[in-house]
This record gives C-alpha cells, structure tokens and sequence, in this order.
C-alpha cells in the first residue's frame, strides 16, 4: 500500500456555531480517483476548500504527499505554517471550480501559460507547448487566441479543466464543475474529465452529483452526511448495494438514471 498523497486526520470544521464537518478521516492514493456525494450541507465541498487553503480547518491535521498542509514542524512540534509553506505545499494542488474564474482580459492561451510561467517558472516557449496540447486534447484547439466571453459555458469550463492541468499537480480537485452549465454542455465537461482520468497519473478529488459520472470515473465513492463519512466503498457497492438507510434514501432519487 502506497503512502496517501492526501490524508485527513481528525478534521472538524466550523463556521461560528455551525459544525460542518465532525472528525473527518479521509485518505487518498496517487494516482487514486475520489467522488464525494451527499445532500446539500454534508461537507463535501468544505473538504476540498480547505485542501486547496481556501476554508482553515477548526482542527485536526491534513497532510500532502506526507507533509502538513496547514501546519509545519518547529523544534518537533506541528505550529501553525505560515504563507510560504501554505504556497509550498498547495503547489501540489489543482482545482476547477463551479464558476470557471478565467481572467476575462487574457486570451484562452494566455489564460493556460500565465501560472505555468509566472508561479512554476516555466519558459514561455513550454508554457505554450503545455497549453496548447492541453487545449487540443479538450477540443479548444482552434481557440487559442480567443477571449472567454467568446466561449459557451461548456467551452469556458474546459478550458478551465485545461489551465489546471498544464499546472501538472498530483492531485485535482473538482468541485461540481457541471452546476453552472446548461443541461446541453453538462457531458462534453464530463467526458473531458473521463479523459483525463483514464491517463491514470494525477490523483482526483471529484464532489459531484451526477452518479453515473461517478461510477464511470471513480476508483471510490465517499458517501458524507452531517458532516460525517457515512459510508464508502466501491462504485458499484455504493451505487448498488448501500449499506445504510440514509444512502439508500438519498440515492432514490438518482435511481431513474442509474
């Protein structure tokens, strides 16, 4: 058994009163893919938010590729990291969110070359060579010199998917990436990611509603409610066989295109 790459220890999260997420223990292989699902409210994107540094955790440890996240070693004791090491060991870390965040004033290269170039250090002559396969591989090939508001939701999203991974993490996270999208553009997203998921090498943190998507790409499925990991395991147990009453209740209303 590898050692995780990602790996939750204990983890609560609270927004004032309100506990998100109660001693979360979670942990992920390279190379492995993660679905996350469950109602509104049960966590599931808090866990990526603070991966990617973007939510503190209350408490508890989460380590990247065997290094704390959000703490670092003084003298043999975990202290609170600071800016420096939070970049450090985030480099690690991709993500494509639900809104696609591209810099409206950047052409869709521009977009791909810009934190290959200015965070990684990457000459410009690789940053386009990176770019451009990547966008050709999501199907955007003849749009480099385009600008976001030229492109469909669908389209602006791939290229979203295609700026996070020229950034060559090892892990990406993906937080409901179809919710903004019209029904019509939802499949181009997910067959693109499919695609990137079969090459195998970048492990995935995926919260997601659509369950076909999930069984089709997922090594395993993570069930939370109430802040809590409920129940996981293989696609096919999760999906077909839960164990739980409350899995089963909330997959009901999936059952019609399962």
């Amino acid at each position: 058994m590898s050692q995780p790459l990602v790996e939750y220890k204990d983890v609560h999260k609270s927004f004032d009163d309100v506990e998100v997420l109660n001693g979360i223990n979670l942990t992920v292989t390279p190379g492995e893919k993660l679905a996350l699902i469950g109602p509104s409210g049960s966590g599931k994107t808090t866990i990526i938010r603070m991966l990617m540094t973007l939510e503190k955790p209350t408490s508890g440890i989460i380590n990247v590729d065997g290094t704390p996240l959000w703490h670092k070693e003084v003298n043999g004791e975990l202290v609170p990291a600071d800016e420096k090491h939070l970049r450090q060991v985030r480099g690690n870390i991709g993500m494509v969110f639900q809104h696609f965040n591209l810099f409206p004033h950047m052409t869709i290269l521009k977009n791909c070359t810009s934190a290959p170039i200015n965070v990684l250090g990457v000459s410009k002559e690789e940053a386009e060579q990176r770019a451009k396969e990547m966008l050709t591989k999501v199907g955007l090939g003849d749009k480099l010199d385009s600008y976001p508001a030229q492109l469909s939701g669908g389209q602006q999203q791939r290229v979203a998917i295609a700026r996070a991974v020229v950034m060559r993490p090892k892990v990406m996270l993906f937080d409901e990436v179809t919710s903004a999208l019209d029904p019509e553009t939802v499949g181009e997203v997910l067959e693109v990611i499919k695609d990137i998921a079969k090459e195998g090498e970048m492990a995935m943190i995926l919260v997601t509603h659509e369950m076909d998507f999930a069984r089709d790409v997922a090594d395993r499925i993570v069930f939370l409610e109430g802040g809590k990991i409920a129940e996981q395991g293989p696609p096919q147990q999760i999906l077909e066989d839960p164990e739980s009453d409350r899995l089963q209740s909330f997959l009901e209303r999936f059952r019609s295109t399962l």
